[in-house]
């Protein structure tokens, strides 16, 4: 499915996305930081990620925004899907903390032309998403988010408190 071009008129304002990824990177950091060492190896179900790689992956997805920035596609069949072990919850935090800087950097640098820009995800031949880059953005923060909700679910699993996201949950009453 192909999104219809964005008229630049229309394109999101960085500031925008910059508030959002703000906003979305406090709150996927808290999640992060709860994250148990001692069950990076601890998997829900066979057809699911370990704690450890849904961990880092989460944590580096902001990593895309770069990709989105700096080039118009990816191939997902030419891109080395290992993910690294992370060697703890602090390293889960370094990741993600370098990558949302990063990230944040890029948007802030970002011309009004760079966002009408037509970036592409393909598998090869086949082409799995093509939008403006400013959508593609979008979606890298709602990736993220999507990551982040596993991530709290795992925690529940694990009797882990699970911090408060969007606001109060059973195991933080108060904000």
């Amino acid at each position: 499915m192909q999104a219809e071009p964005i008229a630049p008129a229309i394109v999101p304002a960085a500031q925008d996305l910059l508030t959002e990824l703000d906003h979305e990177r406090l709150l996927t950091r808290r999640v992060l930081e709860r994250a148990p060492e001692d069950y990076f190896g601890w998997q829900p179900h066979p057809k699911s990620m370990t704690l450890g790689k849904l961990a880092w992956h989460t944590a580096d997805m902001l990593g895309g925004i770069e990709s989105a920035l700096q080039s118009t596609e990816v191939d997902l069949a030419t891109m080395d899907f290992s993910t690294p072990k992370p060697a703890d919850t602090e390293a889960l935090l370094r990741q993600f903390d370098a990558e949302g800087a990063a990230a944040r950097t890029l948007l802030a640098a970002a011309s009004p032309a760079d966002w009408a820009v037509t970036w592409t995800l393909r598998h090869g031949p086949h082409v799995i998403m093509q939008q403006s880059r400013a959508a593609t953005v979008r979606h890298l923060i709602s990736h993220t988010i999507h990551h982040r909700g596993q991530l709290s679910v795992y925690l529940r699993l694990l009797d882990v408190p699970v911090p408060y996201i969007y606001g109060p949950n059973a195991d933080a009453q108060t904000m």
